[in-house]
């Protein structure tokens, strides 16, 4: 699943907020993987870089895993074919979500 490309349906677009925490604005695009469901019994949430402009679905590869190591379900994290990004980049990105866990990031 995760060396072909993935389709993500986006259900928090870039400048959105969080449905239940107001005080986050999601300054990257964010989605989920409809049918392949996470540890948490919901579909598989992907946080989505390099794509500057908001969209509803999106197609790319899975570059990494964020871990959670303080909670059960971990967070993928996607890119355009052929785009990639360093751990200190991707954990940069994805902090304003990111930093109310302890969170190890494996790159693919």
């Amino acid at each position: 699943m995760l060396s072909k490309p993935v389709k993500i349906v986006v259900d928090r677009p870039l400048g959105s907020r969080h449905p239940k925490h107001e005080n986050i604005v999601y300054p990257i695009n964010y989605g989920y993987v409809e049918g392949f469901f996470a540890a948490d019994g919901e579909e598989q949430d992907v946080y989505i870089l390099g794509v500057d402009v908001p969209v509803r679905e999106f197609v790319g590869r899975v570059i990494a895993i964020i871990h959670r190591k303080n909670d059960v379900e971990d967070k993928w994290v996607a890119a355009p074919e052929r785009m990639t990004f360093s751990i200190d980049e991707i954990r940069k990105l994805v902090d304003f979500q990111e930093k109310y866990f302890d969170s190890q990031i494996i790159l693919l």
